[in-house]
């Protein structure tokens, strides 16, 4: 007997021509939180930096784009690689964070939502073509997708296309160090429901969000530097105490999924993890293999982008999919019936995992 199962029918992505490389932050004056500037060399500082991180660049828009234009640039991406006819789409979900943030006015815009920029930009005539924004912190784009099974499964839509665009430049301060992190970009991935006799695409979902004690891990603040003479609001993290957080939840979550899928650690061919930190996510792997008592990861099971993208949010990981499915990501690929994982933590503290299974 057949039922409905969420499959992918496309993707896309936007990734920004300006590269922005390590060496160009030798010039920034870097402050800590309490207001005083470091006294170690930028030098040291950056080399440190991509020896934690493994960013050596990462991506800017261009002035005259926002994350709307950005998001809407993935969609058509994503549109054009499924021949699917944009007037067929039953919902489109936009995740983010920061609304529309203007090179020349560094404020969230919000209204309209960017899921109605973005189905204005697509021209699309359909009412019933639903739009909405999902601000979820970095697993917003992975908790979009988690909406839209449930929206495919129940019979409610047959379509739906989800989207994390973010322009994290805009909102970082260029005089606290986490700056180097911050990228740019978008990924658009297309949803369709299909029946079939045996599990296919989306298998499984877990989530959690951890308010009590983590809730302003990441937060909004006026610059580090004293005279920065501006009341401008900028993104910041207690990095530390969020990898720790990280290595002690994001396996569980991602055990969790795994056994709701009813399959084993084995049965994962690929493990797509939030771009935020390479020695981050490295520990959040190796931790997750020794939930299951094994000492060994496999080569090449956890894809990276982060190298030369960065962490641009909900962007990492339909770009870095985009990027595995269209053959542009060396040494990974995915084959019929592969199981893979997707996993991120973000703002919230918010942590989400999904199984899926190549058509």
């Amino acid at each position: 007997m057949s039922r409905l199962y969420s499959v992918i029918a496309g993707t896309g992505s936007y990734l920004p021509e300006t590269e922005v490389k390590n060496e160009e932050f030798l010039s920034r004056a870097f402050f800590g939180p309490d207001g005083k500037k470091y006294e170690k060399s930028n030098a040291e500082i950056i080399r440190k930096f991509a020896e934690i991180t493994g960013i050596h660049e990462r991506r800017y828009v261009a002035p005259g784009l926002n994350a709307s234009d950005i998001a809407a640039a993935a969609a058509i991406d994503a549109l054009d690689s499924s021949g699917i006819d944009r007037e067929t789409l039953d919902y489109i979900i936009v995740a983010h964070n920061f609304g529309d943030v203007r090179a020349d006015n560094r404020r969230s815009d919000f209204v309209p939502s960017l899921a109605s920029r973005v189905k204005h930009k697509l021209r699309i005539a359909n009412p019933h073509t639903v739009a909405y924004d999902l601000p979820f912190g970095c697993p917003g784009w992975l908790q979009g997708m988690i909406q839209a099974n449930y929206y495919l499964r129940s019979g409610d839509a047959s379509r739906v296309m989800v989207i994390g665009a973010e322009t994290l430049s805009r909102v970082s301060d260029p005089h606290d160090r986490d700056s180097m992190i911050y990228a740019d970009g978008a990924g658009a991935t297309i949803l369709q429901a299909m029946p079939s006799p045996e599990p296919i695409g989306i298998l499984s979902h877990a989530a959690r969000t951890d308010t009590l004690e983590h809730a302003y891990m990441l937060w909004m603040e006026k610059s580090y530097d004293p005279a920065y003479g501006s009341d401008n609001l900028f993104l910041k993290m207690n990095g530390h105490k969020l990898y720790e957080y990280a290595l002690k939840t994001v396996p569980l979550v991602v055990r969790d999924s795994i056994m709701k899928a009813g399959l084993e650690l084995g049965d994962i061919r690929k493990v797509l993890i939030h771009q935020a930190n390479e020695k981050m996510d490295e520990a959040i792997l190796k931790r997750l293999f020794e939930l299951y008592g094994q000492k060994d990861v496999p080569a090449g099971i956890m894809p990276m982008t982060i190298s030369w993208l960065g962490n641009s949010s909900v962007a990492t990981l339909p770009t870095m999919l985009d990027l595995i499915l269209k053959e542009k990501l060396e040494e990974h690929f995915l084959s019929s019936r592969d199981n893979i994982i997707f996993a991120s933590v973000g703002a919230g503290m918010n942590i989400n995992s999904i199984v899926y299974r190549v058509l």
